[in-house]
């Protein structure tokens, strides 16, 4: 577990997330404002189960006593291959830098696990803030009706060793 403070002076924690998140993290993603509308049908059914959580390396970003230690983001990191699978911020949250304290921890525990780079199909809305927080457009994913009807930006992480 990590304490840290967000840019907007907020007391942060991220830890590894444990089966009982489940739910929550479920209720995070399809609650999401980014979703909304035309890109409502990529979360209407999505579920983040004990199972997703016990197989990759996932993080949820916990507030402090001001936030009522609720679970204010999250992200999970595929490590074969190497792929930043979901990263979520809840809306309330959004625009306090725990998106990208949580991009920086992914970043440390990529390195831990001795990867060189990290891949992510982005969210369309999302893709300025994987630019802005530093990865690099390597291309784009083509859509997959039903399920993703939209073609998706595709970014790269650099992971330098230490």
């Amino acid at each position: 577990m990590s304490a840290r403070t967000s840019p907007v002076g907020r007391q942060i924690t991220i830890r590894r997330t444990v089966a009982r998140d489940a739910k929550r993290l479920t209720r995070l993603v399809r609650g999401s404002g980014a979703y909304a509308g035309e890109y409502a049908s990529a979360v209407a059914g999505y579920r983040v189960g004990p199972d997703y959580i016990e197989a990759h390396r996932s993080f949820v970003a916990v507030g402090g006593e001001e936030d009522g230690g609720r679970v204010l983001g999250f992200y999970a990191l595929v490590l074969a291959p190497p792929e930043l699978d979901l990263l979520f911020v809840a809306d309330e949250a959004q625009g306090r830098g725990i998106g990208r304290l949580l991009v920086a921890h992914m970043q440390s525990e990529a390195r831990a696990a001795g990867l060189d780079r990290v891949k992510v199909v982005s969210h369309v809305p999302a893709a300025d803030f994987y630019h802005r927080v530093g990865a690099i457009r390597t291309g784009t994913v083509r859509a997959n009706p039903p399920a993703v009807p939209w073609d998706r930006p595709e970014f790269e992480f650099r992971i330098p060793p230490e």
